[in-house]
């Protein structure tokens, strides 16, 4: 009897990353009708540093708006924060960050990690216990890898090992490219919330544009 071939490999799923905030009630305004137009599984809060009292109470304002839509709230770095506010985890950068952060994270809530420059650096994340590692984000300077490189290293990561991959993506074409080198997750912030058609539109395009790409790479995938 033929084996029976492998489930179909599901579409990499959106992960939208907030502009830096201050006041986030221009966001809360925008954010039910946002997460309701396309899926995003999850949403990376970026806050401008301010005493904790104000980070905290943002979080809360923001946690029951992105939670009722069925995404985690990640917060960027403080991972000090993730339990006070009522967020689901933290994204921090680099391994000694990580390893820092995983003892009040694990095993309730979700630790991701970026900085991650060389192919040793991510093993030794995975290895760690990270639950998702994200390529392809600038560094202090700005830089980034080309987008051959970072899809180069989803590719590579995809291929070898068990935790998810995020590929930042700065456009709509990096995105694209992304869902089709392995990525399980696109990062998609600033290129969203600067389209002049609003972010709503940036971002259900985005959605179809990886679920596209995904299709015509890996094949058909379950509805």
């Amino acid at each position: 009897m033929a084996a029976k071939p492998p489930p179909p490999r599901p579409a990499p799923r959106l992960y939208l990353a907030t502009p830096e905030l201050d006041d986030p009630s221009g966001l809360l305004a925008q954010l039910p009708d946002l997460l309701a137009a396309t899926d995003v599984a999850a949403v990376l809060v970026r806050l401008k540093e301010t005493d904790q009292r104000s980070m905290i109470s943002r979080l809360k304002q923001l946690a029951p708006v992105i939670q009722n839509a069925g995404a985690a709230l990640l917060v960027d770095g403080h991972v000090e924060l993730v339990a006070r506010a009522g967020a689901d985890g933290a994204h921090v950068t680099g391994i000694a960050a990580l390893e820092e952060a995983l003892p009040s994270l694990k095993p309730d809530r979700i630790a991701g990690v970026g900085g991650l420059a060389t192919r040793h650096d991510s093993m030794a994340a995975g290895e760690s216990g990270a639950d998702y590692v994200l390529f392809g984000e600038p560094d202090a300077k700005g830089e980034r890898p080309s987008v051959e490189a970072i899809a180069e290293r989803l590719q590579w990561w995809d291929e070898l090992f068990e935790p998810p991959c995020v590929g930042f993506a700065a456009s709509l074409t990096e995105a694209k490219e992304f869902a089709t080198a392995g990525a399980d997750f696109v990062l998609v912030g600033d290129f969203i919330w600067a389209d002049p058609r609003g972010a709503k539109a940036a971002l259900i395009d985005a959605g179809k544009a990886i679920a596209q790409a995904h299709a015509a790479a890996h094949g058909k995938v379950r509805a």
